[in-house]
């Protein structure tokens, strides 16, 4: 057996009798970004375990991540941890997925969602496996909440292009077109999911609104089309919006908190 796999199996042994003490909740771990947003909300009074991109700048809840450990998400890592719940979102090799499997670990994997329903769903199933449905429910409020602030009044659409700093938009089939449509605004994206934009296409046909995307990023993408002089001065002469990295990068309910912002956007002229 391999020294670390010895030594992981030493701890996994350590961490049973903690739980079976009645030292502690359950042992959650999170086996990528996204999956720590919804463990950091929903996990209080249990002992986390998070990624390594917990704390990154383009994590929503990055400033709850200092107090927990973070463990890479590794086969030595979950086999020294000793899960009882495991959260994902897309981490995690199929070797480390099969081993939960065979021991019977808990995994709940977020799911790649295209509407607010489908987020819905993927808080409700880690809230029930953390026994936290009570915190499920608020932030499925809070979300609605911020739905229905950024509803249209009236069925008068512009047009918005989503639009990121490497130069990729997003049309049907995604969270960013469910945002769009649910402030009142029209894809200027018509291609089913992400796509490249050309910038010699926006010279010709540019968006009336731009919706930008990543752009807080200031070290990504330096050169990317979404950094193009010539996109750069479309943005300035239209009506716009930027939507921090944090917000993006996970199917999660803070991506409601752009539906208000973009109903402004509708409204600007």
């Amino acid at each position: 057996m391999a020294p670390a796999m010895a030594a992981a199996l030493l701890l996994a042994g350590c961490g049973s009798s903690v739980r079976e003490s009645g030292g502690q909740g359950l042992r959650v771990m999170s086996l990528d970004q996204c999956a720590d947003q919804y463990v950091l909300a929903m996990g209080e009074g249990h002992d986390l375990a998070l990624s390594p991109r917990a704390d990154d700048p383009d994590s929503w809840l990055r400033a709850d991540a200092a107090s927990h450990r973070v463990l890479r998400p590794t086969l030595e890592s979950v086999v020294a941890y000793d899960p009882d719940v495991v959260v994902r979102h897309w981490g995690g090799d199929a070797r480390l997925l099969a081993r939960l499997q065979q021991q019977g670990v808990k995994v709940v994997t977020i799911a790649e969602a295209s509407d607010f329903a489908t987020v819905e769903q993927s808080i409700l199933a880690v809230a029930q496996a953390l026994d936290r449905r009570a915190e499920g429910q608020a932030l499925i409020r809070t979300m609605r909440t911020s739905l229905k602030e950024g509803a249209p009044a009236d069925s008068r659409r512009e047009t918005a292009l989503y639009l990121t700093a490497g130069g990729f938009t997003s049309g049907p089939g995604t969270l960013i077109d469910a945002s769009l449509r649910a402030a009142g605004l029209e894809n200027a994206t018509r291609s089913p999911g992400f796509a490249a934009v050309r910038v010699e296409r926006l010279a010709i046909d540019p968006p009336g609104r731009f919706v930008l995307g990543f752009y807080d990023q200031a070290r990504a993408d330096r050169r990317g089309p979404g950094r193009h002089p010539l996109v750069k001065r479309l943005v300035e002469e239209r009506p716009n919006v930027r939507l921090p990295a944090a917000m993006l990068t996970c199917p999660a309910w803070f991506m409601a908190d752009a539906v208000p912002e973009l109903a402004d956007l509708r409204r600007r002229r």
